[in-house]
């Protein structure tokens, strides 16, 4: 009986960890800027959302804003007193959007982004006003009487918070964090993000045949507009090398053609050693008569 329940047990934290951690591979959707420290926290331990305030120089300047309030840093204390933001902060590494959240780095479109705004007074405006701001510089002097700044190290004396971290190895938040590597879908899901032209941003485009047009080749069959060869058919890789031929006229018979020799066919290095293949030249044209001189 006690072997039962064990199993179902662990087939449950099993079906947890599929539920909170293999979670689909699609990029988390755009949420609007943070405007409180609490959810700035919130995004920036999360691993696939973390990155964003270094991709875009419009979400960098009000990241540091924030990040210069000391309200951030009292909020950041009392969240790493609770066990569950590192169970959350844990998870976010294992999920598979973290590896989109990052490889939007290899993105040339980002350092587009960040060259404008380089070369933009209006960036480095944003900048100096928020560093200078008077009523920051203010509440850095008032910190030691900040009521926020209290109740951080009022938590020391609070003793929930040690029941917390007493209790977190019967958390099941923990264990489904602790049964998510045996779980497949994981890497299924990592294998299948990491494929997944649009985890590369604009450099996942060579990986779409249609993004090549070679002028010239022979298009070929499929999904695939002219002028555009397929470097995953076979087929079309061979007919790189073709020699297109003129149709003979109606009645006539097909001549060889002159002037071009494919490398690539046996036969024509068969037909060179062929005296039938080769058509003698042409007679040179008589000279014109010329008239006689006159008397």
């Amino acid at each position: 009986m006690k072997k039962l329940t064990t199993l179902a047990a662990g087939m449950l934290l099993a079906q947890l960890a599929m539920a909170n951690v293999s979670a689909p591979a699609a990029a988390p959707a755009a949420t609007a800027t943070p405007q409180t420290p609490a959810q700035w926290l919130d995004r920036m331990t999360d691993f696939t959302r973390n990155a964003s305030a270094y991709r875009d120089p419009k979400v960098f300047v009000p990241w540091s804003n924030a990040v210069t309030e000391p309200g951030f840093y009292t909020q950041m204390g009392i969240n790493m007193m609770d066990p569950g933001n590192w169970y959350r902060m844990m998870g976010t590494m294992l999920d598979p959007r973290s590896l989109n959240n990052y490889m939007q780095f290899t993105d040339p479109n980002m350092y587009m982004k960040w060259m404008a705004a380089s070369m933009d007074p209006n960036f480095y405006t944003a900048l100096m006003t928020t560093m200078l701001d008077p009523g920051k510089m203010m509440r850095w002097m008032m910190m030691p009487m900040d009521p926020q700044m209290w109740n951080m190290m009022m938590q020391s004396l609070n003793p929930n918070m040690y029941l917390k971290w007493m209790m977190a190895p019967l958390d099941p938040r923990l264990w489904s964090l602790m049964m998510a590597p045996m779980n497949p879908n994981l890497y299924t899901s990592w294998l299948g993000q990491s494929m997944n032209p649009a985890t590369y941003g604009s450099w996942g485009t060579w990986m779409n045949p249609a993004s090549y047009a070679v002028p010239g080749m022979v298009p070929t069959t499929g999904t695939a507009p002219a002028g555009v060869v397929n470097p995953f058919d076979l087929s079309a890789l061979f007919n790189m090398y073709a020699q297109p031929a003129a149709a003979p006229a109606a009645g006539q018979a097909a001549a060889p053609a002159t002037g071009t020799f494919n490398f690539f066919d046996p036969n024509a290095w068969t037909n060179m050693f062929n005296p039938a293949a080769w058509t003698a030249p042409a007679a040179p044209a008589a000279a014109a008569a010329q008239p006689a001189p006159a008397k």
